[in-house]
């Protein structure tokens, strides 16, 4: 990922925030076919190697898990908020006109060696702490007992788990450090005005850092 050292995010424990905010994960693989992708929910555990380690699963159906054999390189790419920058909140403009639209964006590339699994012990464990991880804010949250166990052993054979120790992390923040502070101050402002739920995330990192 390029990153200029203005925009580069190196902190872990920033790096595993924005990767426990993101609502899908990007799983990319090289197989037989060429690259391959998938979109699916991460499960994030901070605490188990160096730089923590991912699961998820695919569905058995999902040509990914054949193509990409136990061991290959894989890359996760988590997004965070983003917006669109809108060359008129510069207060530049309005000295020469030497502006231009950019996009602000939060991303986490993590990188390692990507290991499947299928025993139904272990899928159901990842399922129930991806469930409890989703449903844990809801008033009423589901619970995968709540479900016959029937039900969800049928289920478990149609998916194949992964566990993806991350041997390297990567964090850009793209938040306007490249431009001076009255720039930065009327981009918070502008996306303030736009008033969406992205652009008021954005909004609410670059205030942090002015």
């Amino acid at each position: 990922m390029y990153a200029p050292a203005h925009f580069r995010e190196e902190r872990l424990a920033v790096l595993h925030e924005a990767i426990g905010q993101a609502r899908l994960a990007t799983l990319v693989t090289m197989g037989g076919n060429g690259l391959d992708a998938s979109h699916i929910p991460i499960l994030l555990e901070s605490d188990e190697g160096e730089r923590g380690t991912l699961y998820g699963h695919l569905a058995r159906g999902n040509p990914q898990w054949k193509q990409a054999s136990s061991s290959v390189q894989a890359l996760m790419i988590f997004m965070g908020p983003d917006a669109y920058v809108s060359p008129s909140w510069y207060a530049e403009k309005a000295k020469n006109g030497k502006v231009v639209p950019t996009w602000n964006y939060v991303t986490v590339h993590a990188h390692g060696e990507l290991e499947f699994f299928e025993e139904k012990e272990r899928l159901l464990s990842l399922v129930t702490r991806l469930t409890e991880k989703h449903e844990g804010k809801r008033a009423q949250p589901w619970a995968v007992s709540d479900a016959p166990i029937d039900y969800i052993e049928a289920h478990l054979k149609g998916i194949v788990g992964f566990r993806l120790p991350i041997a390297r992390i990567e964090g850009k923040w793209k938040m306007s450090q490249n431009r001076n502070r009255e720039d930065r101050q009327g981009v918070v402002a502008g996306l303030g005005e736009a008033s969406g739920p992205l652009e008021e995330a954005v909004a609410k990192i670059m205030a942090r850092e002015l």
